[in-house]
């Protein structure tokens, strides 16, 4: 999966062997977990709808978001960075990252631009390492 915003694969594991791979890999390129959203949990609860499983992860290296934030203080409208682990209809698991390249054609600033390209190369070896 590709597309103007973010980028991601299907994983042949299971969803919740998945969300420990992408958390522990995410660990190596210095990113923790800042939130989870379990969208489906939120989704019975507040609409009773059934759907497969779905979790955000807010993602965050502090150091990287230090820079973006001293950059522009402003971005951090676009922090963290969301993870998506999902089932698909047919069951398979999905792994999908926020592109933080984009940061750079939301903004100006060329110090911004070239730190979401140095984002991207991070989850980009995150998504490879799945």
């Amino acid at each position: 999966m590709e597309n103007r915003y973010g980028f991601g694969k299907s994983i042949a594991m299971g969803f919740d062997d998945a969300i420990n791979k992408v958390t522990a890999e995410l660990q190596k390129e210095g990113f923790g977990i800042l939130t989870e959203i379990d969208v489906a949990a939120t989704m019975k609860k507040k609409l009773d709808f059934d759907m497969p499983r779905y979790r955000i992860l807010g993602a965050c290296n502090p150091p990287l978001a230090k820079r973006a934030i001293t950059a522009e203080p402003t971005i951090g409208l676009l922090l963290p960075c969301n993870v998506v682990v999902r089932e698909d209809a047919t069951g398979a698991v999905q792994v999908e990252f926020l592109d933080p390249g984009m940061m750079g054609q939301m903004t100006d600033n060329p110090d911004v631009g070239a730190l979401g390209g140095e984002v991207r190369e991070k989850l980009q070896r995150v998504m490879n390492a799945l």
